[in-house]
């Protein structure tokens, strides 16, 4: 493949990127159907595929996947008798490129978000739907078989059809509920990315980076919800540490070994902003709190001048906000940095209960014995942490660690 290639195929894919959502929403809008209006996306994206790195990328590449998926959307509903009404709307209703269509959009997003869905079909809807994705491409990203993505995909549809999800962005005290949903959403997606549950890699930056566009898109729609840009804020902190994470052989370097001058300080710098101008909205959320938490880490000049102290309050007012057992572990982590071992692992021991079945739990309690000089116990500890981990770039680490 030409350079010239490349960098087309790069191009086209960033246009499909960017329109898809902005098809698939118009044409929901238009046909009150998001079946058929994603088959017909999916037609016109195929069809640009095929002509675009022949003809080039059109000036306007939004109004021509526009106009081709009007012509194909009248083609298939003059074959079917159902779509009489649907076509006689096509014909009298132009469908603009123009930004016209933020609310729908976002619509769109919402609608995919839906928390009628199960988790794993709203990501693969919103990738299908918002991102323009194939069935394959998201396979490939989440390491499934692709037919099962497929079933989550038409399941979901289905659903939305059945249980007459409205195509709408929730108003009034239904916002706030549904917009932690779809953060909830982007977010799991981002740390799927950004560690891999799986066995078969440690970091997927495709998907971390889609999650971010996608972050963006939401913030550029909804500019005034400081929880969206904090999200976005800590995505870019923590994807900006990437290239450090990894030697080059692809074993994982913890934080303190990290060489800093490898981390992308501008991208830094951008989520620092975007978090001040959260800030400057006076409505705290979890999201600024975590990126408040990274941004911590990332300013730091070194390890020995992170402000460990800091971030302990911080995960104190996170807590405040949103409890849960791993932000409670993650507190006790930062606390043994200024504090020392002992009181930490006294907060590490007490959520044994809940968290036994978390391999991080058992990495972090391990880190705390060793210091403690409790390596019978230590080992105890890391050995259950490598059976409960699949990521291999943590099951590496572990193992390293035991034949130290």
């Amino acid at each position: 493949m030409t350079k010239t290639q490349t960098a087309t195929d790069a191009a086209v894919s960033d246009v499909f990127r960017e329109e898809a959502g902005r098809l698939t929403a118009a044409l929901v809008r238009a046909l009150g159907d998001f079946d058929l209006a994603e088959e017909v996306v999916q037609d016109s994206l195929v069809a640009a595929l095929e002509k675009w790195p022949k003809q080039g990328i059109p000036d306007k590449p939004g109004a021509w996947l526009m106009t081709t998926a009007r012509r194909r959307a009248i083609d298939i509903v003059r074959r079917d008798k159902r779509y009489q009404e649907k076509l006689a709307i096509l014909e009298r209703t132009p469908l603009s490129p123009e930004p016209v269509e933020t609310d729908d959009r976002l619509r769109l997003i919402f609608t995919c978000c839906h928390p009628a869905l199960s988790q794993e079909a709203q990501v693969a809807l919103t990738l299908r739907a918002v991102a323009g994705f194939t069935t394959g491409e998201i396979a490939a990203a989440f390491l499934v078989a692709e037919a099962t993505v497929a079933q989550r995909i038409v399941r979901a549809k289905r659903k939305i059809v059945d249980a007459h999800i409205p195509y709408r962005v929730p108003d009034g005290s239904e916002l706030g509920e549904r917009l932690d949903g779809v953060l909830s959403v982007l977010y799991l997606m981002f740390n799927e990315g950004y560690l891999s549950r799986g066995a078969q890699v440690g970091m997927r930056r495709d998907i971390a980076d889609d999650a971010i566009w996608l972050a963006g898109l939401v913030a550029k729609l909804m500019p005034d919800q400081p929880e969206v840009l904090g999200l976005l804020a800590l995505m870019k902190l923590n994807v900006a540490r990437s290239a450090a994470r990894f030697d080059a052989a692809g074993e994982m370097v913890l934080l303190r070994e990290q060489e800093r001058r490898l981390w992308d300080h501008a991208t830094i710098a951008e989520g620092i902003a975007i978090l001040d101008r959260a800030g400057a909205m006076r409505a705290s959320g979890p999201y600024q709190i975590q990126a408040a938490i990274a941004a911590l880490y990332s300013g730091a000049p070194s390890w020995d001048e992170t402000d460990w102290h800091q971030i302990v309050l911080l995960y104190d007012a996170l807590q405040r906000m949103a409890d849960s057992p791993v932000i409670r572990l993650n507190r006790a982590i930062a606390l043994s940095h200024f504090a020392g071992p002992a009181p930490a692992l006294g907060e590490v021991n007490d959520l044994a209960m809940t968290l036994d079945g978390y391999h991080l739990f058992h990495s972090a309690r391990a880190e705390l014995l060793e210091q403690l000089g409790e390596p019978v116990l230590a080992r105890e500890a890391r050995m259950r942490a490598l059976e409960l981990c699949q990521n291999p770039a943590e099951r590496s680490l572990l193992e390293r660690k035991l034949r130290a």
